[in-house]
C-alpha cells in the first residue's frame, strides 16, 4: 500500500497540482498581461468609441437601412431566441449555406439587386451599368463581416451624397482615405470598414472642414 501511495498516486497528485497551476493560472495569465499590454485595443474586442461610448466593434458588421450610410453586406443570421431572421445577430452567427445555383439564392441576389436600384430612384439617380458588386447582394459565410470591398462603397457613393446633400467626389474622398490595402501589400483585397466610414460621413456632414 504504502509503495502504491509513493509510486503511483502521490506523482500524479502532484503532477495534476502542478500542471493546473501552470496551464490554469500562470499560462493564461501571462498571455492575458501581455495581450492587454501589447494588443489591447484587440484583446478589448476592437471596439470603436464616439463620445466616450462603445458603439460596436471592428470585427462585427451593423445593420445599416438609412441611405445616408453606406450599407455592409447582407446578413442571413438568426436570432437564437425567437428563431426568426435578425442581420446581424452577433450571437448567432450563420449563413444561409445555399449553392450558387440555388433558386432561393437567385431570388435573393434579384431581390436585393432591385433594392439598391430602388435606392437610386428614389434619390432621382441613373443606376449605374453593368452588375453589382458582388457583397452587396450575397452574404457572407460569417453573416457579420464589418467591411465592403472598394467597389461596393464606390457603388454606394451617388446614394449617399444625394441623401446627405454632399458631392460625390467628397464621398469618395472618404472611401478613398478610409481605404484598407491588401494584408502585406500581397494577401486579400483592399476594403473599407463600413462603421469607420459611417463615422467619417457623421463627421464630415457636422463639420465640412473634416471632409
Amino acid at each position: 500500500m504504502k509503495t502504491f501511495l509513493t509510486k503511483y498516486l502521490r506523482p500524479a497528485v502532484m503532477l495534476t497540482v502542478i500542471l493546473t497551476i501552470v496551464t490554469g493560472f500562470l499560462y493564461p495569465g501571462l498571455i492575458t498581461g501581455l495581450a492587454q499590454v501589447f494588443f489591447h485595443n484587440q484583446a478589448n474586442g476592437s471596439l470603436i468609441y464616439s463620445n466616450g461610448q462603445p458603439i460596436g466593434s471592428e470585427l462585427i458588421g451593423q445593420y445599416w437601412t438609412d441611405p445616408k450610410y453606406f450599407h455592409g453586406r447582407p446578413s442571413v443570421t438568426i436570432n437564437p431566441s425567437t428563431g426568426t431572421p435578425e442581420p446581424y445577430a452577433a450571437d448567432n452567427s450563420s449563413a444561409s449555406n445555399l449553392g450558387p445555383t440555388n433558386a432561393t439564392l437567385k431570388q435573393d441576389v434579384q431581390q436585393r439587386v432591385a433594392a439598391l436600384q430602388a435606392e437610386f430612384k428614389k434619390e432621382n439617380l441613373s443606376v449605374p451599368p453593368g452588375p453589382v458588386p458582388v457583397d452587396l447582394v450575397t452574404a457572407s459565410g460569417s453573416g457579420l463581416d464589418p467591411d465592403i470591398s472598394i467597389a461596393a462603397a464606390l457603388y454606394q457613393v451617388p446614394i449617399v451624397a444625394a441623401a446627405r446633400g454632399l458631392s460625390q467626389a467628397v464621398v469618395t474622398k472618404l472611401v478613398t482615405e478610409h481605404e484598407t490595402g491588401r494584408f502585406l501589400g500581397i494577401f486579400g483585397e483592399p476594403y473599407v470598414n463600413v462603421l469607420d466610414l459611417n463615422l467619417a460621413l457623421d463627421a464630415c456632414s457636422q463639420n465640412p472642414s473634416q471632409c
